[in-house]
């Protein structure tokens, strides 16, 4: 316990966000409240709840988080709240860290071996969304990113029982490459959607009177929206879009990349901007 919050609150000194899993690698199971859909986890006051998102670079929170936790393993957010993007690759899945090398993602950087005998590339955050992912850049290499959580040392591999170790310290952590920040986007992220954000063609409709602005106006809402309810912001903003479609204000492929741009800037990973979208298109009856 002791070498965890020495470790936990070495992370929190350089701005890293870290809360502990159970001894399973995953998140502590919410409360019965916190089950909620609707719940606020930026505002809930549970110690442990939401997973990810009750990470925290608070000393007294941290040691209060890791107390709670039989034999806690020790994880820090990624993406933009701790500033690290992180590379995880699992030979055992067929990850392959020299042909990252050869494709030029894989600079040298600060990485750590993990307890299942692959490695974590750990990159500074290169100030836009990168998006978590599973096997998009390579078989058996995953991103933890905006919306993701790594396991760190001195935590042991629960199936194995080795422990993650940091691998020629002191080495920095380095830029994330412009190329590797692009591997990452999935191909619903255009070109064209990677720079400002798309406001696209709309059409007068009944019922309608202002499209483009009524369609601006859901997107805002989600880029506006604070942690923890982006994703039901953007659920709501997927029904509204959806009642735009149904209309014939926009077209079903312009709402969702407009959608989808709006969840990926804010935070939200491809999985949850998925969900989101899909279920506000489903509850209008609208397909996609």
């Amino acid at each position: 316990m002791g070498d965890v919050l020495a470790t936990a609150l070495r992370h929190a000194a350089v701005g890293h966000q870290v809360f502990p899993l159970a001894s399973s690698k995953r998140p502590v199971a919410n409360c019965d409240r916190c089950r909620d859909a609707d719940h606020d986890r930026q505002a809930c006051p549970c110690l442990l709840c939401h997973g990810l998102y009750a990470a925290t670079g608070d000393p007294e929170r941290i040691a209060a988080m890791l107390a709670a936790v039989p034999r806690p393993l020790l994880a820090v957010r990624t993406g933009q709240p701790s500033g690290v993007v992180v590379i995880d690759i699992d030979p055992g899945n067929g990850g392959d860290l020299a042909a990252l090398i050869r494709r030029g993602l894989a600079p040298p950087t600060a990485h750590v071996v993990t307890g299942s005998g692959g490695w974590h590339l750990w990159y500074r955050w290169p100030g836009r969304l990168v998006p978590c992912s599973a096997s998009r850049i390579a078989p058996g290499v995953d991103v933890r990113g905006d919306g993701g959580y790594v396991v760190v040392p001195p935590s042991a591999h629960p199936r194995t029982g080795r422990r993650y170790v940091w691998a020629d310290r002191p080495r920095e952590v380095v830029e994330m490459p412009s190329a590797l920040a692009e591997a990452c986007l999935p191909p619903s992220l255009s070109v064209q959607t990677r720079g400002e954000p798309v406001r696209p063609a709309t059409a007068s409709a009944e019922g309608i009177s202002y499209p483009d602005r009524l369609l601006a106006a859901h997107l805002d809402a989600v880029a506006r929206a604070p942690e923890g309810r982006r994703r039901v912001t953007l659920y709501g903003a997927a029904r509204g879009a959806a009642r735009m479609v149904a209309a014939g204000a926009i077209t079903s492929g312009a709402a969702v990349a407009a959608l989808t741009r709006a969840g990926y800037d804010a935070g939200q990973s491809e999985r949850d901007t998925r969900r989101a979208i899909s279920g506000g298109f489903e509850a209008e009856g609208v397909t996609w």
